[in-house]
C-alpha cells in the first residue's frame, strides 16, 4: 500500500510536474499546492457515494427525558446515514425515519405516536418527534466521513495529517483523482485524464456495490417473525 506522499509523487511524475518530498513543509508552496489537491481528491470520493469501505454499524441508546441526539457524540465520524438501514433491536416495534417539514408538524399536533417511533436527521442530529422510552436500542448503518489510516496506528482518520497516511480508496483511483485535478490547477489539458478517472471510479464503486451485505429488509413493510415491526428511513 502507498502513502499519499509517494501516490502525490507518482501523480506529479505522470502529469510531468515537480513532485513534492513531503506535504507538510509550510515554506514551500509546491507541498501546499499537494496536500490541498489530495485532501480535496479525497473529499470529492467520499461524496461519489455508499462505498463498502466506508460502511460502518452505529448504534444510539436512547435516554429519559431526551428527544435530541448529536450524532457525531456517539458516531465522531459520522457523514451520511444509509437509505433503509434503521431498525430497533430485541424490540417489538417499528422506526419510522425522514419524513418532510410538513409531515413533521402535522404527526406533531395531529398524529398518532403509537403508531411507532418517529424520527428526522436535521442539524447532525437524531430528533425524535415524541420522547421514545428510555434504554431502546436503535442500530444503523452510516457512511464514515473517515478517508485515510494512519499507517503507524493503522486508525482510520477523516483528514491527512502525516506523509505517510494511507487512502482508504484504490491508490490507483485516487492517483487518477490527484492527477487531472493537478492538470487542471496547471492550465494543462485534462479532458483524457478526467474520462480515465471518471471510468475507474464508475468501476470501483459498482465493485464495491456488488460484495455489500445483502439486506434483508429490501421492500419488506412488516416483518411478523421474530417480533420486529420494520418501516424504512429515508436520509
Amino acid at each position: 500500500m502507498k502513502s499519499i506522499l509517494e501516490i502525490c509523487q507518482d501523480a506529479a511524475s505522470l502529469a510531468c510536474i515537480q513532485a513534492p518530498t513531503t506535504l507538510f513543509d509550510e515554506g514551500s508552496q509546491n507541498s501546499k499546492i499537494f496536500l490541498s489537491v489530495a485532501r480535496d481528491a479525497l473529499n470529492g470520493l467520499l461524496r461519489v457515494g455508499d462505498w463498502q469501505e466506508l460502511t460502518k454499524d452505529g448504534c444510539l441508546v436512547t435516554m429519559k427525558g431526551k428527544k435530541d441526539y448529536f450524532i457525531k457524540a456517539f458516531c465522531p465520524d459520522f457523514f451520511q446515514l444509509l437509505n433503509n438501514t434503521v431498525f430497533i433491536k430485541d424490540k417489538n416495534e417499528k422506526v419510522i425515519g425522514s419524513i418532510r417539514p410538513e409531515q413533521w408538524q402535522r404527526e406533531k399536533f395531529f398524529g398518532n405516536s403509537d403508531l411507532g417511533i418517529k424520527f428526522k436527521i436535521q442539524n447532525s442530529m437524531f430528533r425524535f418527534l415524541q420522547e421514545p422510552p428510555e434504554g431502546v436500542k436503535i442500530v444503523f448503518q452510516y457512511r464514515s466521513a473517515n478517508v485515510v489510516f494512519d499507517s503507524g496506528m493503522f486508525v482510520e482518520k477523516t483528514e491527512i495529517t502525516k506523509n505517510s497516511d494511507i487512502p482508504i480508496f484504490d491508490e490507483y483511483l485516487v492517483k487518477l483523482a490527484i492527477r487531472w485535478r493537478l492538470q487542471e490547477r496547471n492550465g494543462q489539458s485534462y479532458d483524457e485524464e478526467f474520462a480515465e478517472y471518471q471510468k475507474e471510479c464508475r468501476k470501483c464503486f459498482g465493485a464495491g456495490l456488488s460484495t455489500r451485505d445483502i439486506s434483508l429488509s429490501g421492500g419488506v413493510k412488516n416483518i411478523s417473525e421474530g417480533g420486529i415491526v420494520y418501516v424504512g428511513s429515508e436520509n
